[in-house]
């Protein structure tokens, strides 16, 4: 089978290879998907430089999320082969095969096809998990969410507004403004740069925001600190930005407002029951037509330099979807 296989760590690609290799064999508990789409994630670039908290033993094939097809699977696993399933692990997606834990896979809502499917997986579950689960989102509140042309940024502004809320999109891309208007109909849109306080003041009556979504960190998450209202959240997701911000103590305690670390997939691990109600929220949003992922393009495993070197430029609005087979 074809795979994107890491085989040293490097800062320009150079020990990533697309490579012919063995089928895996089906290990047990798990389940072997035949994958028909795999969607990039930012960790997929991170961990090809050893910058991610996971480190996996080189060599490892690339990918944390696909959707596919089930060929073999356990009597008990829930599911069965030709089932249309979504989901993955921390690596292994970026193949023609892939042998998957069968608590990491959900089947594809319907009316999603494969590319929707390897795309909305991460994407909606850190988004959700973040802003519905330890952040309590209610109709009606004030969303600010950074990154917004990432896919996680994306799915954040795509369901709060599905649930209800203001969504206030920051992006820090002048170009990128309209893409992400066009992706996910947000409240408004601004740019994310010096005081941008005073633009969420503006746009909320000086209310300012009931949550802020984060995955950039660095000086977005200082600035962030002046746009949480009292008694509000502001949700570490990431530090894309490459700065790991700090903060005082007293500025939470005097502003009254709460900071979240947010790890989507370790809570579901940690809390499986609470992570099969997420993606159950999910998939019934996803059917009603309420959300659906922002794709920003779709190319054959053997164009995988493009779509990662799309991102390390930050060039994307939503997200790149390999096709192994293509």
């Amino acid at each position: 089978m074809k795979a994107l296989r890491v085989n040293a760590l490097s800062d320009d690609l150079s020990g990533v290879e697309l490579v012919d290799m063995p089928s895996p064999e089906r290990a047990p508990g798990d389940v072997l998907v035949r994958v028909r789409a795999a969607s990039l994630n930012f960790p997929d670039l991170l961990m090809t430089r050893g910058d991610y908290q996971f480190k996996p033993e080189v060599p490892f094939i690339s990918g944390l999320e696909c959707a596919g097809e089930v060929i073999e699977t356990d009597p008990d696993s829930g599911f069965a082969p030709g089932d249309r399933v979504m989901g993955g692990n921390k690596t292994g997606a970026f193949a023609e095969l892939a042998s998957l834990p069968a608590r990491g896979l959900s089947r594809i809502p319907a009316g999603l096809d494969y590319a929707q499917g390897a795309a909305m997986g991460a994407a909606y579950s850190t988004a959700y998990t973040g802003l519905v689960e330890l952040s309590g989102l209610q109709a009606g509140q004030t969303v600010l969410v950074h990154g917004a042309s990432g896919g996680v940024g994306l799915a954040a502004c795509d369901l709060a507004k599905a649930l209800g809320a203001k969504v206030i999109a920051a992006t820090g891309v002048v170009d990128k403004r309209d893409a992400i208007d066009a992706a996910c109909s947000p409240d408004s849109v601004i740019l994310a740069e010096g005081r941008f306080r005073e633009q969420v003041a503006r746009l909320t009556d000086g209310r300012l925001c009931d949550i802020v979504f984060d995955p950039v960190g660095g000086d977005i998450f200082d600035e962030s600190t002046r746009c949480v209202s009292f008694g509000g959240k502001l949700v570490v997701v990431g530090f894309t930005s490459g700065r790991i911000a700090e903060v005082a103590t007293n500025i939470p305690l005097i502003k009254g407002f709460s900071i979240v670390g947010l790890r989507a997939g370790e809570y579901a691990r940690r809390f499986p029951e609470r992570g099969a109600a997420i993606n159950a929220a999910i998939a019934q949003l996803a059917e009603a037509g309420r959300i659906s992922p922002a794709i920003d393009r779709t190319l054959p495993l053997s164009r995988w330099r493009e779509g990662f070197e799309a991102m390390a430029r930050r060039e994307l609005v939503g997200k790149v979807v390999f096709e192994p087979s293509a």
